[in-house]
């Protein structure tokens, strides 16, 4: 591995590890690696590029799909809905600006959030647990059309989801 490829490498780990917002690393990267008067001062290939976005978009993925797990909801690493929203968001600005699309993760996204919220209204209708949703019906509403889910495909009984947040 040349040291250009272990320095890459090593920004790319730091951006997919880097927290709740990964495209402040990714930027953080690229001037350490670009600008920065103590850096290597590199220029990167189109691909060395795509390879350091990437990692700013599965970061991106893996907390919303964290935030729409039904495991975590109790866990302190949770975020809860709203915060999947704010990522989802995020996400499709930093892919708006950097040129990329989001197609490909919105399958899974919504699926996810179909998953998430069947498993939170049989719960809550079971009595099982309070409902953790920490957002409006409008919010999710304006998510699901966004990420594709029809409201036909939202669970039955959603709105008993909102009754509890009084």
């Amino acid at each position: 591995m040349t040291e250009t490829e272990s320095l890459l490498a090593e920004e790319m780990l730091i951006v997919r590890h880097s927290g709740e917002i990964p495209e402040i690393a990714f930027h953080g990267s690229l001037y350490y690696l670009c600008e920065d008067p103590d850096g290597p001062q590199l220029t990167l290939s189109q691909e060395e590029l795509a390879n350091l976005r990437q990692q700013v978009v599965a970061r991106y993925r893996e907390i919303m799909l964290r935030d729409l797990d039904p495991e975590n909801r109790d866990a302190r690493i949770y975020r809860g809905l709203k915060r999947c929203i704010f990522n989802w968001e995020r996400l499709g600005k930093f892919c708006a600006r950097q040129e990329m699309t989001v197609e490909d993760m919105r399958l899974e996204i919504a699926e996810a959030l179909r998953c998430f919220l069947r498993q939170e209204a049989d719960e809550v209708r079971a009595g099982l647990r309070q409902s953790c949703l920490n957002c409006t019906k409008e919010e999710l509403d304006a998510f699901a059309r966004e990420i594709g889910v029809l409201p036909e495909q939202l669970p039955e009984g959603i709105e008993l989801l909102f009754c509890q947040q009084d």
